[in-house]
C-alpha cells in the first residue's frame, strides 16, 4: 500500500469524476471530499457517492455548508432561475467564493491525513467565466497553503493540482474514458432533478454536451 495519498474534491460531474482516476493512475491513494452546500443540484451527491464507490476510493466524506445562507448564486438561491442560454461576462450560477471554502476544508482533511497533493477539476478552457477557475486562483490557493499551515510552515507543503486546467471537455472525457471512467454515473446539470436527470440547456449541460460530441464519444447522460 501507497502512502501517497490526495485529498481530491469531487462534485459527482464529469470533470471531478475524471480527476479522481487521473490520481489513480498516477498510484495516489484517493480521499474524496464533497459539499451539501445547499445547492439545488442536489443529485449530485448521490452522483459523488457512486462515482467514489466504482473508482475504488480510500474514504468518501460529505461536508455540509449553509452557502445558501449567503445566496447570491442560481445555485443556492431558489428565487434566482438558472439561465438556459448563453450570458456574457461571470454568470449567475458563479457560487461566491465556493472554490476558496471548498479547497480551503480540503486543505485541513490533507493535513489531517498527511496528504501533500489536493485535486480540483477547475478548467480554464471550456469553464463559464468562473474567477475561481482560473490558473492564477490555484496558484495563489497553493502559495496561501503553504503559509497557513503548520505543515507548510514545517517544510511539508502542498501542491494544488488541477490537471484538467488546460484540457477541452472533450479531451476530458477521452482522458476519462482511457481510465475507465463510467460517465453514465456523474450529473452536471445545475438543475437536475432528485433522479439525476439533467435538463440539457443549462451552461453546464450545453458544455457536456458538446464535449461529449467533440469526443466521438456516446453521451450517457439521462434528460428530464
Amino acid at each position: 500500500m501507497t502512502d501517497k495519498r490526495a485529498v481530491i474534491l469531487l462534485s459527482g460531474g464529469l470533470d471531478s469524476a475524471t480527476v479522481v482516476a487521473m490520481a489513480k493512475a498516477e498510484g495516489y491513494q484517493c480521499y474524496t471530499m464533497s459539499f451539501d452546500y445547499g445547492q439545488r443540484h442536489r443529485a449530485e451527491l448521490n452522483a459523488a457517492a457512486r462515482v467514489a464507490r466504482d473508482l475504488g476510493v480510500v474514504e468518501h466524506k460529505v461536508i455540509g455548508l449553509n452557502l445558501d445562507g449567503i445566496g447570491g448564486s442560481a445555485l443556492t438561491d431558489a428565487s434566482i432561475d438558472v439561465p438556459e442560454a448563453p450570458t456574457e461576462g461571470i454568470p449567475v450560477t458563479y457560487v461566491p467564493a465556493r472554490n476558496t471554502v471548498f479547497l480551503s476544508l480540503a486543505l485541513g482533511w490533507a493535513e489531517v491525513l498527511e496528504a501533500r497533493d489536493i485535486f480540483i477539476g477547475v478548467n480554464a478552457v471550456d469553464y463559464s467565466g468562473y474567477p475561481d477557475c482560473r490558473p492564477e486562483f490555484v496558484e495563489a490557493f497553493e502559495r496561501m497553503a503553504n503559509l497557513a499551515t503548520k505543515a507548510g510552515v514545517e517544510g511539508r507543503g502542498f501542491r494544488i493540482q488541477a490537471p484538467l486546467q488546460n484540457l477541452s471537455k472533450a479531451q476530458i472525457v477521452q482522458a476519462g474514458i482511457a481510465r475507465g471512467v463510467d460517465y453514465s454515473l456523474t450529473v452536471s446539470c445545475y438543475q437536475a432533478d432528485d433522479e439525476g436527470r439533467a435538463c440539457g440547456k443549462c451552461d453546464s449541460c450545453r458544455l457536456r454536451a458538446d464535449g461529449f460530441k467533440a469526443a466521438g464519444v456516446e453521451d450517457p447522460t439521462r434528460y428530464f
